[in-house]
C-alpha cells in the first residue's frame, strides 16, 4: 500500500469507531401531562406526570404513556412490585413501589418515562 493509502484507510477506521449523536445521547424532552386519563372511575383525578421523551415526539410519548398505562392497570401487580409488558413493541416497565408508580417504555433508542 502507498503511504496515503495508509493514512486514508487509518482515518476511515478511526472514523468508523466514532460514536454518532443519536437518541441515546439526546437529552430528553419534558413533556406536557395527561390530565386525568380515566374519568368516571377510581383513578379519576390521577395525572400521568413528568412525562419525558428521549427519541420522539411529545405527542408520542403522552399516547404511549396514555396507552401503555392503560394496559398496565389490567395487568395484576407481582409481588416484587416491579411490572414487565410489552405495547406495541414497546417494552414497558413499571416499578410500582413507593408513593408513585414510575414507568419506562423503550423501543430501540427511544424512551419515554412517566409518573402515576
Amino acid at each position: 500500500m502507498k503511504p496515503v493509502s495508509v493514512l486514508i484507510a487509518a482515518v476511515l477506521c478511526a472514523f468508523a469507531g466514532t460514536p454518532t449523536a443519536s437518541a441515546e445521547g439526546a437529552s430528553a424532552r419534558s413533556c406536557s401531562p395527561v390530565v386525568n386519563p380515566y374519568p368516571g372511575t377510581r383513578y379519576e383525578g390521577a395525572d400521568l406526570s413528568r412525562i419525558r421523551a428521549t427519541g420522539v415526539t411529545c405527542r408520542t410519548a403522552r399516547r404511549v404513556a396514555r396507552r401503555a398505562h392503560h394496559k398496565a392497570l389490567g395487568i395484576t401487580p407481582p409481588p416484587s412490585g416491579v411490572r414487565h409488558f410489552t405495547w406495541r413493541s414497546w417494552q414497558v416497565t413499571g416499578d410500582l413501589r413507593g408513593d408513585s408508580d414510575r414507568y419506562v417504555a423503550r423501543r430501540g433508542a427511544k424512551r419515554v418515562r412517566w409518573r402515576f
